[in-house]
């Protein structure tokens, strides 16, 4: 996968400029941005949220409308375009930042810190994914969560029966819509690569991507060596149990162990 810098210190791999202009076509603000955001709130214990991965401010602009100012970190440019766009339209308590969530640091310390919709994936080296979460225990206040949301690695070998390669097509409700998608597992490698063609009013917009296939364990272990231990786990935002063949998500809900010392 290429990386592209657009600001030193902040690698971005071109998720942004790849889904940008439709991504809120795929994955629209509706019921089930409503859901994460409801239960993000009632995870929340109060003060600011941290969002690792915010995008074009899908899941942010409900929350923040539930709890309160949320600061979105993202790493492209494309997106957090969207985002500006969004918060001037709407006053929503959202406050974009281009940075890296490997590294990002500001100094203050949030009662909810989430990292959602698979963004944590994107990292493909694990101990990208171990210093991100690193980072976001750093950035818990006493009592806060950290919630960390990615695809179930089980639910994606069982969609592909064995094979290395399949395909998939999900219609949406507006006439003429629907996304095509090709799937690939390196499981050797512990890599999935999506291109995803989407379908409206008889154009075809292109986005491929590769992400890591990030098991409940993985994320565990980042936590505990981050100090946080495990609340809670489901396998979506109604609060279903996960369950590893099946579940399309596993979700995450870690807080800080009493007695943590943090590392210098």
């Amino acid at each position: 996968m290429s990386t592209a810098t657009t600001t030193p210190g902040i690698e971005d791999i071109g998720y942004g400029r790849a889904f940008a202009d439709f991504y809120d076509r795929l994955f629209p603000q509706d019921g089930a941005a409503d859901r994460t955001a409801d239960t993000l709130a009632a995870w929340h214990p109060g003060g600011r949220a941290l969002e690792l991965g915010v995008g074009t401010g899908r899941i942010a602009l409900p929350v923040a409308r539930r709890t309160g100012e949320v600061v979105g970190v993202d790493s492209s440019p494309e997106m957090l375009q969207r985002l500006r766009a969004a918060v001037d339209g709407s006053g929503a308590a959202v406050t974009p930042v281009h940075g890296d969530i490997r590294t990002y640091a500001d100094g203050s310390r949030y009662g909810l810190v989430y990292c959602v919709c698979g963004t944590l994936s994107l990292l493909l080296d694990p101990a990208a994914q171990r210093a991100a979460i690193a980072q976001a225990a750093r950035h818990l206040a006493p009592g806060g969560t950290l919630a960390v949301e990615t695809h179930n690695p089980g639910l994606v070998h069982t969609l592909h029966e064995g094979r290395a390669r399949a395909s998939f097509f999900v219609p949406y409700p507006e006439p003429g819509t629907g996304l095509q998608t090709y799937s690939t597992l390196l499981p050797e490698q512990s890599v999935w690569h999506t291109s995803h063609l989407w379908h409206e009013a008889g154009g075809v917009r292109i986005g491929t991507e590769t992400t890591r296939l990030t098991t409940p364990e993985d994320i565990d272990a980042y936590a505990a060596d981050a100090g946080l231990v495990l609340v809670s786990r489901q396998g979506d935002w109604t609060g279903a149990p996960f369950v590893r063949e099946h579940s399309p998500v596993h979700i995450s809900r870690f807080t800080r162990s009493a007695d943590h010392q943090e590392r210098p």
